[in-house]
């Protein structure tokens, strides 16, 4: 496994593999890795010939009273779990060479990116489409992997690479879970004990939600209302949203739909959660 920092170097390796006949699948990390983001290696090299895992913690996408100093940064040990879940190459780029100091351009999807996780983190969508724009620029891979707990970031990226004519094909992976149902996070190292137990309850809201949708007869936002109440329920625990939308633009549903997910974002303790299920009405 080859561990590299320079965009030239790396753009020269990728392309020498290329040149070899062998397909390029790319992992996008900001580190701290798990059994989720080793998942999505694995996934990679089921499908392809070269893996790239990208581990870059993106500053763009962090708003001002974020987490960006308090990121985990476990890079030896996201090393390891790379080298085995068979990762060929690691690009590991400083800030200064992702972002000059004269910088001006950003990518944006505009309505996708302004609900939701958008109307709660403005301009994290900008930062995310923009650097892993920067990242398929270097790596040019063939697939792209990414988890299905980001819903909303793994749509925009589609969008992005559909608007943009990027030659790269998305492949959105399962959610890993714990045994509990809660989604493996690099930001559930921070949730006490106590906290750690109440997260799970993001999974039971949505396992709620995923059983009226195919067992009752009420409307999404009544099933959405029904969310709302079981998170508020659980002390510690601070509700940001718990809706229903089209999974493919994201719009709330009103009506019972063939196309629909389950999304909730709290606040358990200082540390925010995000998770999302597929519907299935009956």
């Amino acid at each position: 496994m080859i561990v590299e920092s320079s965009l030239t170097e790396t753009r020269r390796i990728v392309r020498a593999a290329r040149q070899q006949g062998r397909s390029v699948g790319c992992v996008p990390t900001m580190g701290a890795l798990h059994k989720g983001h080793v998942s999505l290696i694995e996934n990679a090299r089921k499908d392809c010939d070269f893996i790239v895992a990208t581990i870059f913690i993106n500053p763009t996408q962090f708003g001002p009273n974020e987490d960006f100093t308090r990121y985990p940064r476990t890079l030896d040990a996201d090393l390891e779990l790379c080298r085995a879940a068979g990762a060929d190459l690691i690009f590991t780029p400083p800030v200064s060479a992702m972002y000059a100091e004269s910088a001006q351009t950003i990518v944006r999807v505009t309505r996708m990116a302004q609900v939701l996780e958008g109307a709660h983190r403005p301009g994290h969508f900008d930062g995310v489409s923009t650097v892993v724009t920067k990242l398929f620029n270097v790596t040019e891979p063939d697939r792209a992997y990414f988890g299905q707990k980001d819903f909303q970031q793994q749509l925009i990226i589609r969008q992005m690479v559909l608007d943009l004519d990027e030659p790269v094909e998305i492949i959105t992976c399962p959610t890993i879970r714990e045994a509990d149902g809660l989604a493996m996070s690099s930001r559930n190292r921070f949730l006490s004990v106590d906290e750690r137990q109440r997260a799970s309850q993001l999974f039971h809201t949505l396992k709620l939600a995923e059983s009226l949708a195919a067992e009752s007869t009420l409307t999404p936002p009544e099933i959405a209302q029904q969310m709302t109440n079981h998170l508020k329920s659980v002390n510690g625990i601070d509700v940001q949203y718990a809706v229903i939308a089209d999974s493919a633009t994201l719009e709330c549903l009103a009506e019972r739909s063939d196309f629909a997910v389950a999304l909730v974002a709290a606040k358990v303790g200082s540390t925010r959660l995000i998770d999302n299920q597929i519907l299935r009405f009956r």
